[in-house]
């Protein structure tokens, strides 16, 4: 697996510490959970389901992250998608409250977005940002309201990498943004939505990613550069969208790929929040 790194933090050997942890979560010792029974809990505010989960105990070798979380952004999969709830634990393994909004109200894509009767281009257009950016707006304010969240750091994987994309907007004001961002394979992220970001950002792309083609990588990394912002992309080779997610882990490259973007994340998160 040969991995581009373009602005590279540290070398990916300084990250392996962070693959095992001396508490036991769910009967899984690795931080990053490829497998198992998600271990968070879903409530109800304002009128949104969250998935919400917490560092293990103190005990834990995970260090503890006071007064800050991560927004889990998820694909178009969304909650029903048990890689989704499995890597929000992932990050409260490594120390951070984590909290992840339905961004669907209980209708997410179906499994195979290519089953009959799936019409892609509606369901797009049903949850467009007119939609979606009020239930990420109203999470950002329960975190830092009612949990006492002081820095947030963004997670998003294909549809909501867009969005963590837009939530770092120096349009906000300080309590309505996120203060870092993560993307992996984003999708549908347009050219002022990468402009207008207030803070740093870490994108893992996709070297055959149907919906990022070369060009568009490429004219991503050049409009980051213009920010003034400091960001790391990196390009995963042989990896097809969605591998940050939903790798098949019994590949060993696949794996690889998919526990390396989230250290890079952390790395990134434990960099800048």
């Amino acid at each position: 697996m040969r991995i581009e790194t373009l602005w590279q933090l540290a070398a990916l050997a300084a990250l392996t510490g962070l693959g095992h942890a001396t508490c036991p979560v769910g009967g899984d010792t690795s931080i990053i959970a490829n497998t198992g029974t998600p271990v968070g809990t879903t409530e109800v505010r304002n009128n949104i389901t969250l998935y919400i989960t917490r560092p293990p105990s103190k005990s834990c070798s995970a260090p503890a992250h006071p007064n800050t979380a991560i927004l889990y952004l998820t694909d178009v999969f969304g909650l029903a998608l048990p890689e989704n709830l499995l890597l929000a634990d992932s990050f409260a393994r490594a120390g951070y409250l984590t909290v992840a909004p339905d961004l669907f109200n209980g209708s997410p894509a179906p499994g195979d977005i290519n089953v009959p009767g799936f019409n892609t281009t509606l369901f797009l257009s049903q949850h467009g940002t007119n939609a979606t950016d009020p239930i990420i707006a109203s999470t950002i304010s329960y975190l830092r309201s009612s949990l006492n969240v002081t820095r947030i750091g963004a997670v998003g994987y294909c549809f909501g990498g867009k969005y963590a994309f837009r939530f770092l907007d120096d349009s906000l004001s300080p309590e309505q943004r996120v203060d870092a961002a993560f993307t992996a394979h984003p999708s549908l992220l347009e050219d002022e939505e990468i402009l207008a970001i207030q803070g740093p950002v870490s994108v893992a792309q996709a070297e055959n990613d149907s919906m990022l083609l070369p060009k568009r990588r490429a004219e991503i990394e050049a409009l980051l550069k213009q920010t003034g912002r400091e960001y790391m992309v990196s390009l995963y080779s042989g990896t097809p969208h969605g591998f940050a997610v939903r790798a098949d882990v019994s590949n060993g490259e696949q794996r690889f790929a998919k526990e390396s973007a989230f250290l890079q994340a952390v790395r990134w998160f434990g960099e800048f929040l």
